[in-house]
């Protein structure tokens, strides 16, 4: 990922914080069958390894799980909040028209081999924890439990889980921070006024009070 100076994101804690927000992945390996893409909730164990350690299932049918058993390194792309920045919330547009639209954007992308693994009890703990995170601010959990032991012995033989320690990470956090400090206030309004509440969302992140 093309990361300027002014847009790196460095802090472990705070790319791990990151990770753990970010719902969805796309794991992406490249092997036989070329580059490959999966889109996956994912588990992260921040203490294990130098930068933590991924864990998550793939269907037994698709064949990406055979890339990451063959011992290639894989991508795994956590996207975060995102939005188009118009020229029209510059102030500096007004002063000398030279803006052009860009889009801000935090991301960060972990580097790592996986360890591939079919043992139904391995499994069953990841699918449980991977249950109980997103169950958990429900009123009434699901819980694995609830369904019949047979049915999900069954379920477990159709996946591969497979654990991934980040070798590598990068994190960008791009808010228009190569700007002057009355135009990064204009993106932080601008974004902050929208009816979108993705825009709203990125302008959260955008820092005040930066400094002349």
């Amino acid at each position: 990922m093309y990361t300027p100076s002014a847009f790196a994101l460095e802090d472990l804690p705070e790319l791990q914080q990151l990770i753990l927000h970010t719902r969805l992945a796309q794991l992406v390996t490249v092997g036989e069958r070329g580059l490959l893409a999966s889109h996956l909730p994912l588990l992260l164990n921040p203490t294990e390894g130098a930068y933590g350690t991924l864990y998550g299932h793939l269907a037994k049918a698709n064949p990406q799980w055979k890339d990451l058993q063959s011992g290639g390194e894989a991508l795994v792309i956590f996207a975060g909040a995102e939005a188009y920045v118009s020229p029209a919330f510059y102030p500096s547009k007004a002063e000398h028209g030279k803006v052009v639209p860009t889009w801000n954007y935090i991301a960060v992308h972990a580097y790592g081999k996986a360890e591939v693994f079919t043992d139904a009890q391995r499994l069953l703990s990841v699918v449980k924890a991977l249950t109980d995170r997103h169950e958990g601010s429900r009123d009434q959990p699901w819980k694995v439990s609830d369904a019949p032991a047979d049915y999900i012995d069954g379920m477990l033989k159709a996946i591969v889980g497979f654990a991934l320690p980040i070798e590598r990470l990068i994190g960008k956090r791009k808010l228009s921070q190569n700007r002057s400090p009355a135009d990064i206030a204009g993106v932080r309004e601008g974004l902050g006024a929208s009816q979108d509440i993705r825009d709203q969302t990125l302008a959260r992140f955008i820092p005040q009070g930066v400094p002349e």
